[in-house]
């Protein structure tokens, strides 16, 4: 039985005999407790109303008979109001006496009741029983919410979308834990610099986190104190002195972290791994029922770290692979200027299956750009498969209808299920006419030599489908003027009609510069913000 529980207390005596409540007080402050007193209910309750809810007494002792109303009234209004609710009350009577008005008492609220003459060994027993349940009951309330707390921390970890937010709420989450200053401390994917955040409960404008870097060097000097090269959890008390000669040297002076005594709390799930951090004040682990709680806290955010380690580790090999299967160089032909951009989605998304091409064929110069459904690595797999057999194909000569008629095949041998759109564009050799195959994909958009630019609206179904693909159509084009073939990740906003995102697209590529690049880089920063797809955008200019 924790002996904290049966410790001396603040007991509020409520009593209007004086003989009575100078007695009950002594008997009470012989055994150690603090004693405060009210002569009527008027004054204990006004007594409880302007005492500090941190400073309110753990116990009442209150006489039945009182000259303004009954004890019974007094326990009601004590449990009726929340900040005083969970104060134990105690009954002492001379003239209720009866099992009826001890049934009554105890229905009202009471937790005790006692009948004069009370005996003092039995009035010190039942004060420190009821204490000792009171405290427990609070105790297990306390570990049970900060149970809780642990547990939406994690999901806060869990869902965290980079490092900083990681030890943002790895820093809240320690605070719910009952941490009055807490710092984090992790050093994220990119490993060019510790992300820390800090949670000062007294700045000015009030309690919030600040985000701070420091240099990864600083959780070596960590490890030292704590975990070494090993796994698991271990947390350290380190002295205000230590303390500083940890954080000496690596650009934290006058940032507002603890100064100390800390108990350090480091936690790593993997060998060979940097390990993530919490620092709090020593009183936040000085419970012992909580004590386990901030090293989960710090586990649950090694994980979470660990996870978004290993997502982006996966997704730079993916992305790699990815870019493997797109053209390393485009062909430099007469007559045709190129430039073309990719852009990956987003470190958080998925691979995707956009492609593009450029062939120089017997026919003319080959444009493709495509978009395999989807985004995994079966996607971006699929789209190498068929970039590759595009090649094979046009270099035997075959025409743009025919290239899509064999992709589809192709497709539904190998991929079946899977759809794809491309469009394909054969630039004649005299570089005066095109040639537009478009299996689903956006149109491509031509801009003519003053200015204007349209979009070539022919259109057939996306491949996978197993379905015949319409003639291709033949454009004739001015000297000077530029195909622009991109896929939907450049213009397609959730939420807004494609049409939207197509006219603007027309909008800004009549105005872009008559230069490939400097259009390039144009359209990519004019649409492609923060974009969840990937980007592939082609631009030919004929002369």
């Amino acid at each position: 039985m924790n002996g904290l529980d049966a410790g001396p207390a603040t007991v509020l005596v409520l009593d209007d005999n004086d003989a009575t409540r100078y007695v009950v007080g002594s008997w009470l402050r012989r055994s150690g407790h603090t004693v405060v007193e009210a002569v009527d209910g008027t004054q204990a309750l006004a007594l409880l109303e302007r005492t500090p809810t941190a400073e309110l007494p753990e116990l009442a002792v209150v006489d039945i008979s009182l000259p303004d109303m009954t004890g019974f009234e007094v326990c009601e209004r004590i449990k009726e109001e929340p900040r005083t609710a969970a104060l134990p009350v105690v009954h002492i009577s001379a003239t209720a006496i009866g099992a009826s008005d001890r049934t009554q008492g105890l229905h009202r609220g009471a937790d005790a009741y006692l009948t004069e003459p009370i005996d003092p060994a039995e009035l010190q027993a039942t004060v420190t029983a009821v204490l000792r349940y009171t405290r427990a009951r609070r105790r297990a309330e306390r570990l049970a919410a900060r149970v809780a707390a642990l547990h939406r921390s994690t999901l806060d970890l869990y869902g965290a979308a980079d490092t900083d937010a990681l030890v943002t709420s790895a820093v809240l989450g320690a605070v719910r834990l009952g941490a009055a200053r807490a710092t984090a401390i992790a050093l994220g994917p990119d490993r060019d610099a510790l992300h820390l955040a800090h949670h000062d409960p007294d700045p000015p404008g009030g309690p919030a986190v600040r985000l701070l870097q420091a240099p990864p060097v600083l959780l070596d000097v960590i490890a030292h104190h704590t975990l070494g090269d090993a796994t698991g959890t271990d947390t350290t008390l380190l002295e205000a002195g230590e303390w500083q000669d940890v954080l000496a040297g690596h650009g934290l002076d006058g940032a507002g972290l603890p100064t100390g005594p800390v108990a350090l709390v480091a936690a790593r799930t993997k060998p060979g791994r940097p390990l993530l951090a919490v620092v709090v004040d020593r009183d936040a682990v000085a419970a012992p029922d909580e004590r386990g709680l901030l090293p989960q806290l710090t586990q649950a955010g090694a994980l979470a770290l660990e996870a978004q380690r290993s997502q982006a580790e996966e997704h730079a090999l993916a992305l790699t692979l990815q870019r493997s299967f797109l053209p390393s160089r485009l062909p430099a032909v007469p007559g045709v200027d190129l430039a073309v951009r990719y852009e990956p989605a987003s470190a958080r998304s998925e691979i995707g299956g956009d492609f593009y091409e450029a062939i120089d064929t017997p026919a003319g110069l080959l444009l493709a750009i495509g978009d395999v459904a989807g985004h995994s690595l079966e996607a971006a797999m699929a789209m190498g498969e068929l970039r590759h057999a595009l090649r094979a194909y046009a270099i035997e000569g075959h025409d743009p209808q025919t290239l899509l008629h064999r992709l589809d095949a192709l497709l539904a041998r190998l991929r079946p299920g899977l759809t794809v759109t491309v469009c394909l564009v054969l630039i004649a050799p005299d570089r005066r006419s095109v040639r537009v195959a478009n299996a689903g994909h956006l149109p491509p958009l031509l801009r003519l030599p003053d200015g204007s630019a349209r979009y070539l609206t022919e259109h057939g179904i996306l491949l996978g489908l197993n379905v015949p693909q319409p003639p291709p159509v033949d454009h004739a084009v001015a000297p000077g003027s530029t195909l622009l073939l991109v896929t939907d990740g450049l213009i397609e906003v959730p939420g807004e009609h494609l049409q939207s995102g197509l006219n603007a697209l027309r909008d800004a590529f009549a105005g872009a510069p008559p230069e490939l690049d400097p259009a390039a880089d144009l359209l990519l920063s004019s649409f492609a913000r923060a974009q969840t797809d990937d980007v592939a955008l082609l631009l030919a200019r004929l002369h």
